[in-house]
């Protein structure tokens, strides 16, 4: 597993996910902003993760989708910890409890986790069975 490798790409996904989210509440559509952020980042996750499964696996075909997954999500999250809930969150009243229990917190990290896997196995895991099966 190229570590390292993964934490870059989940700092880069997590970047571009609260980029996502903030910019969606400068753009109303919904009565409800947080709903409407909240919606838009976890149609957003599913290109995002999918995009840096890729790029992950363009240099490693051998890790599991799901080590691959949780690593990208947990970096994601530890800089949810360090800079989201602090100074992007809590200033509007929201605190860490709330924040990592909220429903939608952990079904986006559940789609997350899912988008991985199903790259790993629709082109890692079926790439590697036709050159296996091909030889």
């Amino acid at each position: 597993m190229k570590f390292f490798r993964a934490v870059f790409i989940g700092l880069i996904i997590w970047i571009l996910g609260v980029s996502i989210f903030l910019l969606s509440y400068f753009m109303p559509i919904m009565d409800d902003l947080d709903f409407q952020a909240n919606l838009v980042l976890s149609l957003a996750v599913v290109p995002i993760v999918w995009m840096g499964s890729w790029f992950y696996y363009t240099k490693d075909a051998t890790t599991h989708g799901m080590m691959v997954g949780t690593i990208l999500f947990l970096t994601s999250a530890l800089m949810d910890a360090l800079i989201t809930v602090p100074y992007m969150m809590a200033p509007y009243g929201e605190t860490y409890h709330s924040f990592f229990t909220a429903p939608s917190f952990w079904l986006i990290a559940v789609e997350f986790l899912l988008t991985a896997v199903l790259f790993w196995s629709f082109r890692v895991k079926s790439n590697s069975q036709k050159t296996i099966n091909s030889k």
